[in-house]
């Protein structure tokens, strides 16, 4: 089995900042990409950002400029810091571990974190 635990979420005031973690453990043997949801309420999970494992990205156009993903293949771990937040950012962040195997021989898998609540107050 393949775990996910978010750290870092909380309240900050609008222009602050925070520093999401999320650290995949478990039996695994690769993953395609890792990277970060969130739902505000009332409204559907959209994609925040995503990392690859060579490294590419695709940032939702929202938070271009303000956030930033990287990782460390090594501890499978991504790391999402989050600048210039703004009240609409509040949300339920959930970590995501996209086409997971965990031997050479098994499918592909997807696999979330339990979310972290971030609160932006203006």
């Amino acid at each position: 089995q393949v775990q996910l635990v978010e750290s870092g979420g909380g309240l900050v005031q609008a222009g602050g900042s925070l520093r999401l973690s999320c650290a995949a453990s478990g039996s695994i043997f690769s993953i395609n990409a890792m990277g970060w949801y969130r739902q505000a309420p009332g409204k559907q999970r959209e994609l925040v950002v995503l990392i690859t494992s060579y490294g590419s990205t695709n940032y939702a156009d929202s938070v271009k400029g303000r956030f930033t993903i990287s990782r460390d293949s090594a501890k499978n771990t991504v790391y999402l810091q989050m600048n210039s937040l703004k009240p609409e950012d509040t949300a339920v962040y959930y970590c995501a571990a996209k086409g997971v195997r965990q031997t050479v021989l098994t499918a592909l898998r997807d696999y979330w974190g339990q979310g972290t609540q971030v609160t932006v107050s203006s």
